[in-house]
C-alpha cells in the first residue's frame, strides 16, 4: 500500500486532473491519496495571524481544509473513494479502489505536539504512511524538486514542512519527493519500473535524502 500526498498549491493547477487520474487509473487497490490545504489552509492562516487566536483553533481549522481540499479531488475525479476513517482504508484497498482520505479523525479537543504549523500535512501524509505500515510515500509539490538537497535542507527551502526530516528518519519505506511535472516518473512507479530500487531507495533514506527512484 502506497499513500501519495498531492500539494495543495495543486488545486488550482491544470496538472492536477492528469495526476487524479492517474492515481484512479493505476492505484486501484494500493494507493491512498492525501490532499494538502492550499487555499484553504492559506486562509486559515491568514485569520490566526490576524486574530491571534490559540494553535489549537488553527490546527482544526488547517484539519478542516485538507477535508475541503479531498472534497475537491472527488468531485475532479469520482473514481476517488472518499473514507473518512483511517480504519476504513484497507477495506477501500482490498475493494480495488483508490482510496482518498478526508482526516476528520485529526481534529482535536485539546492541543497535542502536532497542533501547530511546524506539522503540515506534508507530515501528516507521513504520519499516515507510518500507521498503515506503507510501503511507500510520495509527495507530489507544485515545485521542481532539487534531488541533490537532502530533506532537511528541502525543509529549510519550505518545500517540505520543517518537521518532516527529522520525523522520515528511520521510515521503514522510501520516500519519493515529486514535482508536479514527474508525472512520467510516477506512472513508471506505480507500473512497476521502481520496484528494482530497493537499494538506492535505503541509501536515500541512510542519507536523509527522499528516495529518487
Amino acid at each position: 500500500m502506497w499513500v501519495v500526498k498531492i500539494g495543495g498549491s495543486l488545486t488550482s493547477d491544470p496538472l492536477l486532473e492528469p495526476w487524479l487520474a492517474l492515481l484512479a487509473e493505476l492505484g486501484g487497490g494500493r494507493v491512498t491519496v492525501v490532499g494538502g490545504g492550499g487555499g484553504f489552509a492559506d486562509e486559515a492562516r491568514r485569520l490566526h495571524g490576524l486574530w491571534q487566536f490559540n494553535e489549537l483553533a488553527a490546527h482544526n481549522m488547517a484539519v478542516l481544509a485538507m477535508v475541503q481540499t479531498a472534497y475537491q479531488l472527488h468531485a475532479l475525479q469520482p473514481l476517488l473513494q472518499p473514507v473518512a476513517r483511517l480504519a476504513d482504508i484497507p477495506r477501500t484497498l482490498r475493494g480495488g479502489r483508490t482510496a482518498l482520505w478526508l482526516p476528520f479523525e485529526l481534529q482535536r479537543p485539546w492541543p497535542d505536539a502536532t497542533t501547530h504549523w511546524g506539522h503540515t500535512s506534508d507530515s501528516i501524509a507521513l504520519d499516515l504512511a507510518r500507521q498503515l505500515n506503507a510501503e511507500r510515500l510520495v509527495v507530489v509539490k507544485s515545485c521542481e524538486v532539487d534531488e541533490m538537497q537532502d530533506l532537511a535542507a528541502l525543509g529549510r527551502a519550505g518545500v517540505v514542512d520543517t518537521e518532516f526530516a527529522g520525523r522520515a528518519a528511520g521510515a521503514p519505506f522510501p520516500i519519493n519527493l515529486l514535482g508536479k511535472n514527474d508525472l512520467n516518473r510516477m506512472r513508471a512507479l506505480l507500473l512497476g519500473a521502481g520496484r528494482h530500487g530497493g537499494l538506492a531507495d535505503a541509501q536515500a533514506r541512510s542519507r536523509g535524502r527522499a528516495g529518487y527512484a
